[in-house]
């Protein structure tokens, strides 16, 4: 059986979180900014009112810029299955692989078709034939995060509407419907749909911040924001409420992740302290500077008083069972794949198949995987618990941003009931300073969830070290250095027409009654719109 050097397996693993992250700077807005377009042009038909029109196209604009960057940078994404990670390809393409193709099949193209007709409809359809497209277009792009997100949770819990034949070598889908109501991946998805919600709230109201600062289009502008309000605050609660859900889900599922996130070295007893603040040591399996909430983690975890969950220590004591039970099933595959076909082996297979990707932990340490010495069990027993100080401090880095945007949605909601939104020059900075905030949250959210599950690609099926391709560390260097260059040209790109249109604001429409425009004309067209 093949393993790549740690070498090839780290490059791969470089490679796909780079382009992956970076690919992930511009999925949310486009996942909130599609709904945010459906509410203004929503209010254009029922107010009749242009500046509404002009809020969709000028957003949609700025939606146009964002979507062919998420698409260009998807795209490679889809190729590196098949390029870096082709065992795992291979292992799992039966069920991965049909959720991508309902994806493309489904989804991408609809949302690729209808975005056209979005930006370039308004003289050739009717306004309400209009606003159904521009409905496509945000259930086409949240279509596409849902199969997205179905294949990735079931790659976290990979028991679900699929097993494993080893006649095939393949993991095949017992029931795609399964899949899709699974509960891990419905509050993921609700999650990762409302986050953009919360991204592109976010955009909206620091780039109107922007122009109420520079005092330029206030009535576009005021208007802009209120609705970003609005959908924000509701976006920031059910992003709270949904992340509470995958919490608990994640300490259903993946115990060991939950304690990584934790840094729970020992099960504590209940009611458990939450650790708000620690330097977790892997070394030492202890940690510094620990600062903790009474109760805290006890609430969380398990929304009483008398819950708690299992540390590093339990984990790796379920785990060490559950290794030797999936050498049980390596070692009687390697007898069926060689054509004895013993019943005996059959069952011992069968009994013992979900527990195969804790024994292939062996292989790094027991190439031969007969005999395992008990220094060689205790290596891979080490193996199976992630990196902790990661998903640590990504965890706590995500909840402080989403902490601080709650903070300035309800303030400025306070301003817009109150009517003086635009009278508060040290809000509308935080507004604009806090632009970065929900990119933060969401990215090191995705870093919580994919360093958590190390050192599963497929979760007790697939190891990690078993999922790369057999390509040289030259290959994969020279292809990193060129998405890294690559990827800094496309950012580049897109933050100097983010920065150009977002600058110029409704007058990049050319409507002749904005402030970059016709003077006299935007002075009357400005105080009618107030």
């Amino acid at each position: 059986m093949y393993v790549p050097s740690d070498a090839t397996l780290f490059l791969s693993r470089l490679q796909f979180a780079f382009t992956a992250i970076f690919h992930f700077l511009f999925v949310p807005l486009t996942l909130g900014l599609t709904w945010i377009l459906v509410v203004m042009e929503g209010c254009y038909l029922v107010t009749k009112k242009e500046v509404y029109k002009d809020m969709t196209r000028f957003w949609g604009k700025l939606l146009a810029i964002n979507f062919a960057m998420g698409v260009v940078t998807g795209v490679t994404m889809e190729f590196e299955f098949g390029t870096n990670w082709a065992y795992f390809s291979r292992f799992s393409g039966d069920a991965f692989g049909t959720v991508l193709a309902v994806e493309g099949i489904t989804a991408f193209m609809l949302e690729a078709s209808l975005i056209g007709l979005f930006l370039f409809g308004w003289d050739r359809i009717n306004k309400y034939m209009h606003w159904l497209v521009t409905i496509g277009v945000a259930i086409g792009s949240n279509l596409s995060v849902t199969n997205i997100l179905v294949a990735n949770s079931w790659m976290q819990h990979p028991v679900v509407g699929t097993t494993f034949d080893y006649k095939t070598m393949h993991v095949s889908i017992k029931s795609l419907w399964d899949l899709y109501i699974y509960d891990l991946a419905q509050v993921r998805v609700a999650h990762t749909m409302l986050a953009g919600l919360m991204v592109a709230s976010m955009f909206v109201l620091g780039i109107s911040a922007y122009h109420l600062l520079k005092k330029r289009d206030i009535g576009f502008a005021a208007r802009s924001m209120s609705i970003a309000i609005g959908v924000g605050i509701a976006a920031v609660l059910c992003v709270g409420f949904f992340g509470d859900q995958n919490g608990l889900m994640v300490a259903k599922y993946e115990p060991d992740k939950m304690a990584a996130i934790e840094a729970v070295w020992n099960e504590p007893k209940a009611p458990a302290p939450w650790s708000l603040i620690a330097f977790p040591s892997q070394t030492h399996k202890k940690n510094y500077f620990d600062v903790k909430i009474p109760y805290g983690l006890s609430i969380i975890a398990t929304h009483s008083l008398d819950g708690t969950i299992p540390g590093e220590k339990q984990i790796m004591d379920q785990a060490r069972p559950r290794i030797l039970k999936g050498l049980l099933a390596y070692q009687a595959l390697e007898q069926l794949r060689r054509g004895n076909n013993d019943p005996a082996l059959v069952q011992q297979f069968e009994s013992n198949k979900y527990d195969m990707g804790y024994g292939l932990l062996l292989h790094r340490y027991d190439p031969n995987m007969l005999t395992p010495t008990a220094s060689q069990l205790n290596k891979a027993v080490n193996d199976v618990y992630p990196e902790v100080w990661i998903p640590f401090w990504s965890f706590r880095i995500m909840i402080l941003c989403w902490i601080l945007m709650i903070l300035l949605l309800v303030w400025g909601f306070y301003y817009l009931a109150r009517g003086t939104i635009h009278k508060h020059p040290w809000w509308l900075r935080l507004c604009l300073w806090g632009l970065p905030l929900p990119w933060i949250a969401s990215e090191f959210g995705w870093i919580t969830a994919e360093v958590g599950r190390q050192p599963w690609v497929l979760r007790g099926l697939l190891p990690t070290t078993f999922g790369a391709s057999s390509i040289d560390v030259s290959t994969i260097a020279f292809s990193l250095g060129g998405f890294v260059l690559f990827y800094f040209t496309l950012i580049a790109i897109e933050l100097f027409l983010m920065f150009k249109f977002a600058r110029l604001g409704p007058s990049s429409l050319g409507e002749k009654r904005y402030f970059h425009e016709t003077p006299s004309q935007y002075e009357h067209t400005n105080q009618t719109a107030q």
